[in-house]
């Protein structure tokens, strides 16, 4: 959105017709910061202070306020905020969210045989999947500098892995951050749909509006009118799913995507009128879902960062954690 929040109602009056970018900076902080407080103490407690949900919820903010630093940083990022789904679950029309694309480049040749790019068609999916993998790295140098700091066969070096080690937990609230924009993003229907700002050009038999509802939806109505405790009290019991973070990435935004007509039928109805309730509720339903994946998906990668392998040479956080191999060379650098 824009760089301060007193900016944000003159942000949804000039807004252009392209996709806006999500949710806002009350929704993005309330996101993070309530995902954050759900977390587990099976997670580092760092994470877990008043301070590192603080930290969260500011730097979930920052993929929007990175915006205007130039041509080809917006170029590129702009599109990392949404995925234009039609009402069959086509991307533009073109192919399906399902089966998922390994690779960007191979999301980006199945666009170009429908005659699309992913600058139009946006890859959200691709943003929370690569903050995800992201953020397990990130965990797996944590798990492996906190071993080998205590481990007193390796004192010649503890002051290196401690330095690291804050170090790392710096980035990870910044990768965090990150991660929680974009799962944030997927929690608003309106960026999952190619009826991102209005129902557009598309045949319209039920009269849904044209306006554009996309800024004052999640900006002003949930700067004013949600209520951040509310929201964490909606944030649902931790759910860990046994599936591929493809899988669970496309389920969560195909489950968003069915909620863009509940959502013009609510505006039709006059739900998102100023003194309307259905409105906030609707907004605090979806900003409780972004916090709940969000905090999910943190667990999963912390579970996950405990199998694998960081460094050069890779080393296995296993074989760090039983004292069986000093990482010291594996992450100071070897070259």
């Amino acid at each position: 959105m824009q760089r301060t929040l007193s900016a944000l109602l003159v942000a949804a009056a000039i807004v252009a017709p392209t996709q806006a970018l999500a949710w806002g900076n009350a929704g993005h902080r309330i996101v993070g910061e309530a995902a954050a407080r759900a977390l587990p103490t099976e997670t580092p407690a760092f994470l877990r202070t008043r301070s590192a949900v603080t930290h969260i919820g500011e730097l979930s903010r920052e993929p929007d306020r990175s915006k205007g630093a130039g041509k080809v940083h917006d170029h590129d990022r702009d599109a990392a905020h949404f995925v234009d789904l039609d009402e069959e679950g086509k991307i533009l029309g073109g192919p399906p969210m399902l089966p998922f694309q390994a690779t960007k480049a191979d999301y980006e040749t199945a666009l170009r045989a429908a005659g699309l790019d992913m600058w139009k068609a946006g890859y959200l999916q691709f943003s929370i999947i690569d903050r995800r993998q992201q953020l397990t790295s990130d965990f797996a140098y944590w798990r492996i500098l906190k071993a080998a700091e205590a481990n007193p066969k390796w004192r010649k070096h503890r002051a290196w892995f401690k330095a690291d080690r804050i170090r790392r937990e710096g980035l990870i609230l910044r990768t965090i951050g990150e991660l929680s924009h974009f799962v944030g993003d997927g929690s608003q229907p309106l960026h999952v749909s190619v009826h991102y700002n209005g129902w557009g050009d598309y045949p319209n038999p039920q009269g849904y509006s044209t306006a554009r509802l996309h800024g004052p939806f999640e900006s002003e109505l949930v700067k004013t009118r949600v209520r951040a405790s509310e929201v964490e009290a909606k944030v649902a019991p931790l759910r860990v799913c046994d599936c591929s973070l493809e899988q669970r990435t496309a389920d969560y935004l195909v489950a968003t995507g069915k909620l863009v007509i509940p959502f013009y039928e609510l505006e039709k109805a006059g739900g998102l009128a100023e003194t309307d309730p259905r409105g906030p509720a609707f907004a605090t339903q979806q900003l409780a879902v972004g916090a709940s994946e969000l905090r999910d998906v943190i667990v999963e990668s912390w579970r996950a960062s405990a199998n694998s392998k960081v460094g050069w040479r890779p080393v296995a956080v296993a074989d760090v954690v039983a004292g069986k191999v000093d990482p010291y060379p594996n992450l100071y650098g070897i070259d």
